[in-house]
């Protein structure tokens, strides 16, 4: 049988077998698709452009070309100069610097998914198993809006259909993305006047659509994984100097552990940041030198690191 809903103007036909009566939203959103995908890709791309803005270039003109490691000896001993005089003049000044990196990575992470008591709210409705502590993405509760509550579960929904039975079973792709509709043209008949012809009408492009955000639904679980981990990441970099010393031994293995130490100890963790970022964009042995001096500077005597 044909389903349908009465009492709501505009209703298409779901599936010739849907059992279930729902006037679904596809019309309007054929048309707002693409607008809705770039507005997405806005909020994907803000926390970028926050830290391009931020950040204005400092890694880049601290390098001064020290990435190429093929320079003259006294253009090599001015840049390292340089680049010294400025780490060590401006110690203990880059902790705001850092943070704004770490709060574009959260507003990362808040763009994808934030607690299922902001859903409740900001719409008024609530979570879909309140026993269970949920955690939506920002750009699913928008997606899930844009399509009349039915996103949110479309992943789980998609999964779990190949496991019910043939009789109750209702493809959840079909459901959101409806493949044939009811079409109803006007056409002027024979006498003048405008006749209505009711057809069933293929909706070839919701086939594509379906594949879109159903690659879409898994792509933003996958990315709150991976960003949670980033998450802890950070955390323990913030809140352990050993965890920071750690890092700079494993990444940095031509640098002396005893001046690592010493950086870390005498530093804070903006500093620790800044190189970190400079040691991966500046010559390996270039940057050795510099952290060598550097922990010269603030205290190291060993005449060892003068012959290394």
């Amino acid at each position: 049988m044909v389903s349908w809903e009465e009492g709501r103007e505009g209703c298409q036909l779901i599936s010739v077998n849907d059992a279930r009566p729902r006037c679904p939203w596809f019309p309007l959103s054929n048309i707002t698709l693409p607008f809705s995908f770039y507005f997405q890709a806005l909020l994907f791309y803000m926390p970028r452009w926050l830290w391009k803005n931020w950040e204005a270039g400092k890694i880049s003109a601290l390098k001064m070309d020290l990435d190429l490691g093929v320079i003259s000896e006294a253009e090599k001993r001015q840049k390292k100069k340089l680049l010294l005089d400025y780490l060590h003049s401006n110690m203990k000044n880059h902790n705001f610097w850092a943070y704004r990196y770490f709060f574009c990575e959260v507003l990362a992470m808040l763009n994808l998914f934030c607690k299922c008591q902001l859903w409740q709210f900001f719409t008024g409705t609530t979570c879909i198993d309140d026993s269970l502590l949920f955690y939506f993405s920002g750009q699913m509760i928008l997606m899930d809006k844009f399509f009349d509550g039915t996103f949110l579960t479309f992943g789980i929904e998609v999964i779990s259909f190949a496991e019910r039975d043939q009789e109750d079973r209702i493809d959840p792709m079909v459901y959101i993305f409806p493949r044939m509709t009811k079409c109803t043209f006007h056409k002027f008949g024979t006498s003048g006047e405008i006749e209505k012809h009711d057809a069933m009408c293929i909706l070839p492009l919701n086939i594509v659509n379906e594949k879109i955000y159903i690659f879409l639904w898994f792509w933003m679980l996958l990315l709150f994984l991976l960003t949670g981990l980033v998450l802890v990441y950070r955390a323990m970099i913030v809140f352990s100097p050993r965890m920071r010393a750690y890092l700079l031994y494993i990444r940095f293995r031509l640098i002396k552990k005893e001046c690592i130490n010493v950086i870390v100890k005498k530093t804070k963790m903006g500093d620790w940041f800044l190189l970190y970022m400079l040691g991966k964009n500046i010559d390996s042995i270039i940057f050795k030198e510099v952290v060598h001096e550097l922990a010269r500077k603030l205290g190291y005597h060993n005449k060892d690191i003068y012959d290394s």
